[in-house]
C-alpha cells in the first residue's frame, strides 16, 4: 500500500552523544515515503511517494532544511508509476517507471515492471533507457560515471536466481554485467553502491527470491576479481576471515540472522545499514566493519530506522558525454571475433558462417508466459526473428541492428543450425557503436590485438528471415511443412493394421489437457485450446533448454539441432522424405 504508513524523512544528529532524531519531513495523509536520495552538492533530498494529482508513484525533491517540496516526475497516468530515483552528474535524473506497461511472465503478468528513464529537468523530456523483460532496480553511480543497476532477466532462465548487477553510460549506452551473469548465487543484489576509495568494490543486500523480500546478507563484492558465482566475493560481513560459499538455494536467506537493508559505505572499512540482529529485534542503525564489529547508533522501540544516508557533501562523479544520436533509428554492433571467449570454446575456426538476430515480445500487464501459454516447457516470451548477418572467416562481424530492441544472438553453422544460445540480449541506443569482443567474453580479458576483417567494412543488413519480423509461431513456420511433406502418412486415420501414426495435421486443438500445476484457471486449463494436436506431437521430438533451463552457459553445441531426435529421423532418410532448403531452414529454426 502506498498510504496508511505513520514515516517521515529524519535527521540524526549529536552521533557522538546522545543521538537525537529530528522530523525534517512529515507528509500529510500517511503518505509512504522511500527511495532516499541525497544529491551530490548535499543540498537536496529525492524520494518516493504518492503523487500530487495522481494515485501512483511519484519522484519528488525537497531541500535538505525540509523546504521547497517539489513533485520531479511528470505525471503519466493512474497506471503508470515512477520511483526509484538516482541524481545524474549533469544535473539529470534516472528513475525506474512502469510506462513500459509490461507484466510479469511468471505470475500471467500480473505484477507490474519497470524500467530504466532519464528525465531532463530542464527541457522535460524523458527517454527510455532499458528495454528489459522484467524490472531494473536501484539505480546508482559509480565513481567513473556510469549507472550501476539490477537487472531481472530469465529468458529460458530459471526465474529464482537470475538478478543480474549491470552497468551502463548515463545516456543508456554500453549495457553490459557488472557481477553475476550465468551464476546462481547470488540469487539477488539489492542496494548496492561503490565504496570509497575503491575503483570497482561495492557492497550491496544478498538475498533470495521467493521469501525474505529485499533484506538479507551484508556483502562486498570486487568484479575485479571475477565476476561469476563467488569469484568476486570479498567478504561478507560479519565474517570476517571467513570464506563465503556460493549456496544455491532460491530462499537464500530465510532465517538468516542478523538481516541487514540499505547499506552505505563509508570507507573500505565502515559502513552504516539499516539492521535487525535477531528475529525479536528492532530495525536500528548501525555502523558495522569489515573487522565484525556492530556499533548500535540509534533504535527506537516501535519504530524501524531506514535508508540511513550521510546529509553531506560528495564527490561529483565525471559527466560521460552522450553518444547517443536520436536522428538515428539503428546501432551497430562490431563483434571481434566470435571465437574468442567460452561460449564457442574450442569450435573450429571456419565453423561459423552467420549469426541469427532474435527479439523478444515481452508480454503486457495480464499477458505472461508462465505454464505453456507460450509453448511447450518454455519459452517464457514470443521470439522474433530478425534475421543472419554473415561472419567473416576470422570471426569478425559488423551489421546493424535496430535501436531500443532487445537482441539475442544464435552463431550458425554452414547449415544454419545454431552452435551456441544466448539466453539474454543486447541493446543499442540510437546511433550507438556497440562491441563485444567474442562469445561470452570475459571482461575482465583484453581484446585480441589485430586489425578484424569486419572492421574496415561497411556494417552488415540484415538479411530477412522469409518475410517481415514476426512473432514465431508453429502454425504459421513449421505446419505448412509438415503439410507439404508429412501428412499424406500422418493423417490421423487408422491404419490397414490397426495402428494410428501421429496426427501431423494442423487443423485440430488440443482439448483433454490437465495439469498437476496448482494454480489459477488459466494454469489448470494448461494446453488446451491453446496449441495444435499437430504441435503436441512434434515438440517430443525436439530438445530445448526449457523455460528454467541450466543457469550456467551452455556447453558449446548443446543443444544443436543434430541432437534433436527430430531432425536424426529427418537426416537418416524417414521413408524417403527430402526436405527442400527452406523447410529445413524452418525446422532447423523452430
Amino acid at each position: 500500500p502506498r498510504t496508511g504508513w505513520d514515516n517521515e524523512i529524519a535527521t540524526l544528529s549529536n552521533l557522538r552523544g546522545q543521538p537525537q532524531l529530528d522530523t525534517l519531513y512529515k507528509p500529510e495523509g500517511g503518505k509512504i515515503i522511500t527511495d532516499l536520495e541525497v544529491d551530490f552538492d548535499g543540498r537536496r533530498i529525492m524520494f518516493s511517494s504518492v503523487g500530487t494529482e495522481q494515485d501512483n508513484w511519484r519522484v519528488f525533491e525537497i531541500s535538505a532544511t525540509g523546504s521547497d517540496l517539489v513533485q520531479v516526475t511528470p505525471d503519466d497516468g493512474e497506471d503508470v508509476g515512477h520511483f526509484d530515483s538516482c541524481y545524474l552528474p549533469d544535473g539529470q535524473i534516472l528513475f525506474c517507471s512502469t510506462a513500459t506497461y509490461q507484466g510479469l511472465p511468471c505470475e500471467f503478468g500480473e505484477n507490474v515492471m519497470a524500467c530504466l528513464y532519464r528525465l531532463n529537468r530542464e527541457t522535460g523530456e524523458t527517454r527510455q533507457l532499458t528495454f528489459e523483460q522484467d524490472s531494473d532496480w536501484c539505480p546508482t553511480l559509480l565513481h567513473n560515471g556510469r549507472v550501476l543497476y539490477l537487472r531481472w532477466e530469465y529468458a529460458d532462465l530459471p526465474h529464482s536466481n537470475s538478478r543480474i548487477l549491470f552497468h551502463m553510460n548515463p545516456d543508456g549506452t554500453v549495457q553490459s554485467e557488472y557481477y553475476g551473469s550465468g551464476s546462481y548465487f547470488m540469487p539477488s543484489y539489492f542496494y548496492a553502491r561503490p565504496i570509497p576509495g575503491h575503483p570497482t568494490k561495492v557492497v550491496g543486500i544478498a538475498g533470495g527470491h521467493h521469501g525474505t523480500p529485499r533484506s538479507g546478507r551484508l556483502i562486498v563484492v570486487d568484479p575485479a576479481l571475477g565476476r561469476h558465482e563467488a569469484q568476486g566475493i570479498v567478504q561478507e560481513i560479519p565474517g570476517y576471515g571467513k570464506r563465503v560459499e556460493p549456496i544455491v538455494r532460491d530462499r537464500l536467506v530465510d532465517g538468516v540472522w542478523p538481516q541487514f537493508l540499505h547499506p552505505y559505505p563509508l570507507s573500505e572499512k565502515y559502513y552504516l545499514a539499516t539492521m535487525k540482529p535477531r528475529p525479536n529485534s528492532l530495525w536500528g542503525i548501525y555502523l558495522v566493519d569489515v573487522f565484525d564489529n556492530v556499533t548500535l547508533i540509534k533504535q527506537v522501540e516501535g519504530e524501524a530506522l531506514l535508508e540511513p544516508i550521510p546529509l553531506r557533501e560528495t564527490p561529483r562523479p565525471p559527466v560521460v558525454p552522450d553518444k547517443v544520436d536520436l536522428s538515428q533509428k539503428d546501432a551497430t554492433v562490431y563483434l571481434a571475433d566470435v571465437y574468442q571467449g567460452p561460449g564457442l570454446a574450442e569450435v573450429p575456426r571456419g565453423t561459423i558462417k552467420q549469426l541469427r538476430l532474435v527479439t523478444y515480445y515481452f508480454g503486457s500487464r495480464g499477458v505472461g508466459g508462465l505454464l505453456f501459454s507460450i509453448g511447450m516447457d518454455g519459452p517464457w516470451d514470443i521470439k522474433r526473428v530478425l534475421g543472419t548477418v554473415p561472419v567473416e572467416p576470422d570471426g569478425s562481424a559488423v551489421f546493424d541492428i535496430p535501436a531500443n530492441t532487445p537482441v539475442s544472438i544464435q552463431p550458425l553453422d554452414d547449415e544454419g543450425k545454431a552452435v551456441q544460445l544466448m539466453r539474454s540480449w543486447l541493446v543499442g541506443m540510437p546511433g550507438e557503436k556497440v562491441s563485444c569482443v567474442g562469445c561470452h567474453e570475459n571482461q575482465n580479458t583484453v581484446n585480441p590485438v589485430r586489425q578484424a576483417t569486419a572492421a574496415v567494412r561497411e556494417p552488415s543488413k540484415i538479411k530477412p528471415w522469409y518475410g517481415p519480423v514476426r512473432g514465431f509461431a508453429f502454425h504459421r513456420e513449421v505446419q505448412p511443412v509438415l503439410d507439404k511433406y508429412c501428412v499424406g502418412c500422418h493423417d490421423g486415420q487408422p491404419r490397414d493394421d490397426g495402428t494410428t501414426l501421429a496426427d501431423l495435421r494442423g487443423e485440430e486443438y488440443i482439448t483433454d489437457w490437465s495439469s498437476q500445476q496448482h494454480g489459477s484457471t488459466a494454469a489448470a486449463r494448461g494446453c488446451a485450446g491453446i496449441f495444435s494436436v499437430s504441435y503436441g506431437e512434434l515438440h517430443r521430438y525436439v530438445r530445448r533448454t526449457g523455460a528454467e533451463g541450466d543457469l550456467h552457459m551452455l556447453s558449446p553445441g548443446e543443444f544443436h539441432a543434430d541432437t534433436t531426435e527430430l531432425v536424426q529421423i529427418l537426416r537418416n532418410g524417414h521413408h524417403n522424405v527430402k526436405l527442400d532448403e527452406e523447410a529445413w531452414d524452418r525446422i532447423i529454426t523452430w
